[in-house]
């Protein structure tokens, strides 16, 4: 009864707008106080959580993502898009989202995919005679595939809050990435028929190669993280520097469109963000030490027992509970509170850990383009000049191809699982 009375008193903390480090910080302190443990574990637990080598890499993609929106590639990766997708039906739209799944592969944030590409496609698309609703809404959530595609700092959030390897962890999100961008292109191909969306002529396979060839600095990116881990030559933290490294030679000495001040001015911006991520999850670690002495696991798994020990069905209830924990938190946050929780759950039912993690990111990513938090909603709508409430109405169909991919990745562990046993098995 006093842990549910803690997780109540924290959800409502966060619900009334108190920072999540804060409201975690504040429920751990509670249960504490009330069960007479010393004070002294609050400080060792959160050193503790915050002192791995592997967390280093969150700063690093932070400052990679942050580094590669204001590196002018926005454009090259837009102009490889459109060679490859435009002559699909609802060419731009098409575009929209292809460029979303490469843009994933070089930030990791569907933050800085919507910015970057929105603000370039959505006044394109408007000017090409697409309903401009319709043009944010696209750009919103095509951009969930960010956290899923490597590199993502919320799969690797998920890792160090559950001890699950982080190198697996990145390869397991690339498929369940490409069925997401995949289910909305479909989307796109049957409302662009219906409303009559033009298409591109067909591209050369010359215009191809020369597009791909301008943009080949760009997309050797994700290559490096993901055969780098895959091969072992090194770790994901490693491999999060090196790319790092490598972002900063081709911004400055290649494409030339970041100069020094604007470095140091990303890097300032990173630094802040890192610390905001680090400082939630010391306060994060203090209540994963609460789940575990408090055997709250085990409390939920049996309550849930109580009722059914269908697999299928305790997974179809625990991806309705993630999609509306999404609605309210961002994924990191929810990741850091529920994640100690449910992963012991989900591993009892018979779902390996790194399954379980490309699935709890992309149903609380998918909170990312859904009311009330929706901060995705919020950037597109400001930047397509729409009504908050008609962009929503625009995006519910959009759920539909993101809700059924998610299904599959509960349920098909082959989605998730298949580049694990090729390169790991």
């Amino acid at each position: 009864m006093l842990v549910v009375l803690i997780i109540l008193f924290m959800i409502l903390l966060l619900m009334i707008g108190v920072p999540v480090a804060f409201a975690i910080g504040a429920a751990s302190l509670l249960y504490i106080f009330a069960s007479g443990y010393d004070l002294s574990m609050v400080a060792q637990s959160m050193v503790g959580g915050i002192d791995s080598f592997t967390l280093l890499a969150v700063p690093f993609f932070l400052f990679l993502g942050a580094i590669m929106n204001t590196g002018g590639i926005t454009e090259k990766i837009i102009e490889i898009a459109k060679t490859m997708v435009g002559h699909f039906k609802g060419g731009l739209a098409q575009v929209n989202i292809f460029a979303s799944l490469i843009f994933s592969g070089l930030s990791g944030s569907a933050t800085a995919d919507t910015v970057a590409l929105g603000s370039v496609l959505i006044p394109a698309m408007e000017k090409e005679g697409y309903d401009k609703k319709f043009a944010a809404a696209i750009t919103a959530t095509s951009s969930i595939v960010g956290p899923i595609i490597p590199p993502s700092i919320t799969l690797i959030i998920f890792g160090i809050v559950t001890g699950t390897s982080i190198g697996p962890l990145l390869i397991a999100g690339i498929i369940p990435g490409l069925l997401l961008s995949v289910s909305l292109m479909i989307y796109t191909y049957f409302i662009s028929k219906k409303r009559g969306y033009k298409s591109y002529p067909k591209a050369s396979v010359k215009a191809r190669g020369l597009s791909l060839y301008k943009g080949s600095f760009a997309l050797l990116l994700p290559l490096i993280i993901v055969v780098g881990i895959v091969s072992g030559v090194f770790t994901a933290t490693e491999s999060a520097a090196i790319a790092v490294l490598y972002a900063v030679i081709i911004s400055l000495f290649v494409y030339r469109t970041v100069s020094l001040k604007e470095l140091w001015n990303i890097t300032k911006e990173s630094t802040f963000e890192s610390a905001k991520i680090l400082i939630i999850i010391a306060a994060a670690s203090v209540f994963a030490w609460v789940v575990t002495r408090a055997r709250l696991s085990d409390t939920i798994a049996d309550f849930i027992f109580s009722f059914t020990t269908n697999q299928y069905l305790i997974v179809l209830i625990i991806i309705v509970f993630l999609l509306i924990i999404g609605l309210f938190m961002l994924p990191s946050e929810g990741i850091l509170v529920f994640a100690p929780i449910l992963t012991p759950i989900m591993i009892e039912v018979g779902m390996d850990p790194i399954q379980f993690g490309v699935l709890m990111v992309l149903t609380l990513t998918i909170g990312g383009a859904s009311p009330p938090v929706g901060i995705m909603l919020y950037i597109v709508a400001d930047i397509a000049k729409v009504r908050f409430m008609e962009l929503v109405k625009e995006v519910m169909p959009m759920y539909v191809p993101l809700i059924i991919t998610a299904i599959l990745v509960g349920f098909f562990p082959v989605f998730s699982l298949i580049l694990i046993d090729f390169f790991y098995g």
